[in-house]
């Protein structure tokens, strides 16, 4: 079983384009969004329903749920990306689930995956690569979960944890899959993850599933392009180009 999970497209057609390329080489039997469609770029309609039409479960990003409040505000630079969403696309997201729960099976064992935006508790809280291993055991914990993946920061990483289980070591991942459309890791390029499920393992094996980051390239320069030659800050532009 091969799951990708994408997020954080903030509004960027070019990434989402050039993303939906490269998982054609893929061979996925899944696909999740993780949330953030819209903000910080030109494309928020298009963006909706590249997902919408492709029928892509989909949760809520803070982003997301920022589309209401931004609309009813007198419109200026900071907000201009939320002005012109679509009613149609507006429904959509302001139906977006907060959390996406899996159960697979490995080895007869039940595996739990948590799909969230920021973390189980908030979809603007940061969960972070030095976040203490006190935090996600908590997490892991409270929400009955082996494998825990989130975005929000745009900065991907893996984490593999452990705690003891009838006497056995159970490892638990927390995986964040970074952004496609606004890294801010220093590197430009979009990224997502694949998930691959080995189906010879358990949740007691570290082995139990291979987690790769993916990078792609895109057309950066006509996304910020677009930012500079609309009411957009060109500071969103220079944070593409530079990854921060």
């Amino acid at each position: 079983m091969k799951i990708a999970l994408f997020s954080d497209i903030h509004a960027n057609l070019p990434a989402l384009e050039a993303f939906f390329e490269d998982l054609e080489t893929r061979n996925v039997d899944a696909i999740y969004c993780l949330g953030d469609l819209v903000g910080y770029n030109i494309w928020p309609n298009e963006v909706v329903n590249e997902i919408r039409k492709r029928k892509i479960p989909t949760i809520t990003g803070n982003h997301d749920v920022k589309v209401k409040k931004a609309s009813a505000e007198q419109p200026n630079d900071k907000n201009y990306a939320y002005t012109i969403i679509g009613n149609d696309e507006k429904a959509y997201l302001s139906t977006l689930p907060a959390h996406i729960k899996i159960v697979f099976q490995l080895n007869n064992m039940n595996v739990n995956l948590l799909l969230v935006h920021g973390s189980p508790n908030s979809n603007k809280e940061y969960l972070l690569e030095d976040t203490p291993n006190e935090t996600f055991l908590t997490l892991f914990k409270e929400n009955q979960t082996d494998i825990l993946c989130f975005g929000h920061t745009h900065k991907p990483f893996h984490k593999i944890l452990n705690s003891a289980v009838d006497g056995n070591t159970h490892f638990h991942h927390a995986i964040n899959i970074g952004s496609v459309g606004k890294p801010k890791d220093g590197d430009s390029r979009g990224c997502y993850v694949l998930l691959t499920f080995n189906e010879n393992s358990s949740v007691l094996e570290k082995e139990s599933i291979q987690v790769e980051f993916i990078r792609f390239e895109y057309d950066i320069e006509k996304a910020a392009k677009a930012v500079e030659n609309s009411s957009l800050p060109n500071e969103f532009a220079q944070m593409l180009r530079n990854a921060f």
